[in-house]
């Protein structure tokens, strides 16, 4: 319970990490950042001739004024020490924690290892006396969510845990700490969880844990508050970002979700270390979200097609084509990629732009797929929906940024980068069928295309509750193979990129 209390303590989060590049620029062709922060062009974005959709979307609930007055007396440095000293301390009590990251790769030793035959019979059944260790059963379900494909045992634990857990439930006399567990559990495994989430979770409810140890619980809180105090720091930064490029006014029809975009960061990558890469992925994110308006919502398909075309070009002058409204968006996009890649560049001295733009140009080339069909009224097969679906839900772009906001670049990661897309192929789906099952209904209300349920009703006949059921199947079974791709490769430079691709299914 120590281990799940301090899960998301990374052991360098009382220190601040020094923001600034150093590395010397080699090569600055063929990167330019036009009005360098500001990308915001005077333009009427109404169009008299042409009907168009309306989202309705509603403002945002975090202004501006009250993002810039968040304050915390948490980055001071006495609560650091404070901070490193109970981290001494907790590490003298508890010597054999595991960093909750090794999880994953004990499910590759659990079968070899015969770890569970301490579960089982003669008869390779599972043991009726674990069903009276509710506890036992507990890290059991836990550990089987750790899966991967042709590990049918492991799929026989989580059922008959399961199974368990939920007659454990029915029991008056079950101590209410342990029963908090185990609902918590069954509502969702704590592999699916974002980590940052139920570490804030669990200390409200460590709290009230009779036998807890309240060195441990100091620590937890006084760890989420220095690190939530740095995050108040990055969301006042991405908050004057925002103003500054004015896309949230000039594009009216669009979602302004800025600080949404941030808290989805945060879940991606909480550790302080990560304060540039948060800042990155919001300023990704708000693009995203404009620009996903702006093909669901606004445009015609033939402006689509000619801003499809600007992002393909990756030029200035294909700006000139477009219509006002989008010359906006366009000019957005191109200077806050062109200023992201230039802080890779001297960071890392690496050009990114190549790859950061097909990543864009084909995330624009999988909106335009989706606005075709909506303006035909094509439904697509589900193989179809799928192979165009894991592009658009924007988790390919999203994990561009990281890989090349995150890594030195050799040659073994260029190499990982262009061989290796299981992983964000999963990491992408998982999010795409989550996003289906919670927001399909409204998408289609607003005039959206359909959705991967309703794509697999269209096809096989079945009814929504059942299309629900199998969209349901294919998040587990693809949990399975994100659970293989993330322990394939063992190098450590892959290893925040490789965690954060977890976290966005996670996130999910």
């Amino acid at each position: 319970m120590a281990l799940r209390l301090l899960a998301a303590v990374p052991s360098n989060s009382f220190i601040r990490s020094n923001r600034k590049g150093t590395s010397n620029i080699s090569n600055v062709s063929n990167l330019s950042v036009v009005g360098a922060s500001k990308a915001v062009a005077t333009a009427n974005v109404s169009d008299k001739k042409i009907v168009r959709r309306s989202a309705n979307y509603h403002p945002p609930i975090w202004e501006y004024d009250y993002i810039q007055s968040l304050k915390s007396d948490y980055l001071g440095e006495s609560f650091n020490e404070q901070a490193i000293r109970l981290v001494g301390e907790v590490r003298m009590m508890l010597e054999n924690v595991m960093d909750p990251l090794e999880k994953l790769e004990l499910i590759d030793s659990l079968q070899r290892l015969e770890i569970f035959s301490g579960f089982m019979d003669e008869m390779g059944n599972f043991k009726s006396s674990l069903c009276e260790d509710c506890k036992g059963l507990l890290n059991l379900y836990e550990a089987s969510h750790l899966s991967m494909e042709g590990e049918g045992i492991l799929d026989i634990a989580r059922d008959l845990a399961a199974k368990q857990l939920q007659q454990y439930l029915k029991q008056k006399k079950l101590d209410e700490y342990v029963r908090m567990l185990v609902e918590h559990a069954l509502e969702l495994p704590l592999h699916w969880r974002v980590s940052r989430l139920e570490a804030r979770w669990l200390i409200d409810v460590y709290d009230k844990r009779e036998e807890r140890n309240p060195m441990l619980l100091e620590l937890a809180k006084l760890d989420f508050n220095i690190v939530q105090a740095v995050h108040q720091d990055d969301l006042r930064y991405v908050s004057k970002w925002w103003r500054d490029i004015g896309l949230g006014e000039k594009l009216p029809f669009a979602r302004d979700r800025l600080t949404g975009n941030f808290l989805w960061t945060v879940g991606f990558a909480f550790d302080p270390r990560f304060g540039n890469l948060r800042r990155t992925l919001t300023k990704v994110g708000a693009l995203i979200t404009s620009i996903d308006d702006v093909y669901d919502v606004y445009g015609t398909l033939d402006e689509l097609e000619l801003f499809t075309q600007a992002v393909e070009r990756w030029d200035i002058n294909a700006m000139e084509l477009l219509p006002e409204y989008m010359k906006i968006c366009f000019f957005a996009l191109y200077n806050s990629i062109n200023e992201i890649a230039f802080d890779n560049l001297k960071e890392h001295g690496f050009h990114t732009i190549p790859f950061l733009k097909k990543a864009w140009a084909d995330l624009c080339k999988s909106y335009i797929v989706e606005a075709k069909w909506y303006h035909s009224g094509y439904i697509p097969t589900f193989k179809e929906y799928i192979d165009n679906a894991w592009i658009s839900i924007s988790a390919p772009v999203i994990l561009s940024h990281v890989f090349f906001s995150s890594n030195v670049t050799t040659k073994e990661c260029l190499e990982y980068w262009k061989e290796d897309s299981n992983l964000i192929y999963c990491s992408s789906m998982i999010l795409r069928f989550a996003d289906d099952l919670g927001t399909s209904v409204d998408e289609l209300k607003r005039g959206d295309v359909p959705k991967s349920i309703q794509c697999y009703m269209h096809e096989t006949g079945c009814s929504e509750v059942e299309a629900r059921e199998q969209v349901k199947m294919l998040i587990d079974a693809t949990w399975k193979k994100m659970n293989e791709e993330y322990l394939m490769t063992h190098s450590s430079l892959f290893l925040p990129f490789k965690l954060i691709a977890l976290n966005i299914a996670r996130m999910a």
